[in-house]
């Protein structure tokens, strides 16, 4: 075959690609090429800082194969006719692809490869952004798993896909489009409405995921297991927007995990990579469920609960999105997802737990807040996560599990060094107010700088009192 097209999606990478490497084991020329979907790009809950931080890992793609003589392919439209387009403008036989998972990409991907096979273009699909899909994990009724503990340990024993070899230079040299072939630049954020994009938390590309990755398990994961939920100085990876974008692959992540494991006798240091690995395979689980019950992407998983009276006060959720609840802990992980794209996963589920049972507030709200402004936002992953803290979901923490949000702050961040990293009105407190700076006598808030009502809000709801109303809401919809 003289010419196949690589559709760039959830993959920005040129090693360990599946598709890259079957389209570069069959073409002599091979043209990457991303497309940018104006339903995904202009999308109210997608158009944030994940977006922003995808085109700057677009443009780091680009300078990649620029530096081995070829170029991205960029188009700006609707997938099929625009890949009708290159591939007749080009005379590309084929397209390969990595396959996602989304409702939508499953709905996009059909078409497209219809309209392709139509043209008398052949298609090739992988298995790629996850390591096992569901029906290769056996399950003894023949349903799929929807319990973690049971799915983790049938995980475990399916054999794992290996690490593909690394393409040589002269191989991705022929990553070359023709001269004449055209490219759409690539749209600044602002031009796209994206007017407030934070600054990154880890840098986009190849080569940082590789380096975090290996940084990350010379010692840090070590000491993830009992660190992780450490606020200050979390022991945590940060890969999570790396996988999101697959600049880095899962096969790699556990790969070099398991290299380091067999390696290390110390039995808490092993603790701490296990664990870490378990992360891996809680987000292969959220895709598992996501496959399998693509409705909840706006369904409850258990439907009992689609009778919840959400209470929706807009003055509250807009309170928790600005970062003025008076509840230091939930506004200083508001705050860090504002400004770097990134929350920490105790955090994650500290303002999921606020928002859904003491604000009363759908969770529903929440996820798409956090997918506008996570880098990871991960449609799976997302909601997985959400649904299992308003405890709606599958394997869900139980619904009269509530977080105290002043106890989690005293447990996580006991001296206040998160809250005082992200809320500096709160720079002055005393560990002993931090948590609930509301409590300070008045001198003492004029003596820090710190008046309650002026400088930090009060609180907006009071923990003791909405628990209860929780409670009666979701038995409420469970009677």
């Amino acid at each position: 075959m003289d010419t196949a097209i690589w559709w760039i999606r959830r993959d920005l990478r040129l090693n360990d690609n599946t598709a890259l490497y079957a389209a570069l084991t069959t073409a002599a020329i091979v043209i990457p090429v991303f497309i940018l979907d104006d339903r995904l790009l202009h999308a109210p809950r997608l158009k944030g800082a994940r977006t922003a931080w995808m085109l700057q890992g677009l443009q780091v793609l680009d300078q990649d194969i620029q530096r081995l003589g070829g170029r991205l392919i960029v188009r700006h439209g609707p997938p099929v006719s625009e890949m009708l387009a290159v591939c007749h403008e080009s005379g590309a036989a084929a397209v390969f692809w990595n396959r996602d998972y989304s409702p939508y990409a499953l709905k996009r991907d059909q078409s497209v490869r219809q309209a392709l096979n139509k043209a008398g273009v052949s298609t090739h699909d992988f298995k790629d952004l996850i390591l096992h899909e569901p029906n290769e994990i056996p399950t003894r009724t023949g349903k799929p798993y929807e319990v973690y503990t049971p799915f983790s340990k049938a995980w475990h024993a399916v054999p794992k896909p290996p690490r593909l070899p690394d393409l040589e230079r002269s191989e991705l040299k022929r990553l070359n489009p023709p001269i004449g072939l055209r490219s759409d630049p690539l749209p600044t954020p602002e031009e796209l409405g994206i007017t407030a994009a934070p600054a990154p938390i880890v840098p986009p590309g190849e080569k940082p995921a590789l380096n975090r990755l290996a940084d990350f398990l010379h010692k840090p994961v070590y000491g993830y297991k009992e660190g992780r939920n450490d606020l200050p100085s979390p022991a945590t990876s940060i890969l999570s927007p790396y996988l999101r974008w697959g600049m880095i692959s899962p096969r790699v992540c556990l790969g070099e995990a398991q290299r380091v494991l067999e390696r290390t006798p110390d039995p808490e240091a092993r603790g701490g990579i296990v664990s870490w690995i378990s992360e891996l395979i809680w987000r292969e689980f959220n895709y598992s469920i996501l496959i399998n019950h693509p409705r909840i992407v706006r369904q409850n998983f258990r439907p009992q609960y689609d009778a919840i009276q959400w209470g929706n006060n807009p003055q509250w959720l807009d309170a928790w999105q600005s970062a003025q609840t008076g509840y230091p802990i939930v506004d200083a992980a508001i705050r860090q997802l504002l400004e770097a794209g990134w929350m920490h996963n105790r955090a994650r589920m500290i303002v999921a737990s606020f928002l859904c049972k003491d604000l009363l507030i759908d969770w529903r709200q929440g996820e798409a807040f956090f997918m506008r402004h996570l880098l990871d936002g991960d449609l799976a992953n997302n909601v997985g996560g959400w649904q299992w803290t308003a405890g709606t979901g599958t394997d869900a923490a139980p619904y009269f599990r509530i977080f105290n949000p002043h106890a989690q702050s005293q447990k996580y961040d006991p001296q206040g060094e998160y809250i005082k990293t992200y809320v500096p009105a709160l720079k002055n407190v005393p560990p002993a107010y931090i948590h609930a700076p509301h409590l300070m006598p008045r001198t003492l808030q004029e003596r820090t700088g710190c008046v309650i009502g002026q400088d930090y809000p009060l609180p907006i709801v009071h923990h003791d009192q909405q628990r209860p109303k929780a409670l009666m809401m979701y038995s409420a919809a469970r009677t």
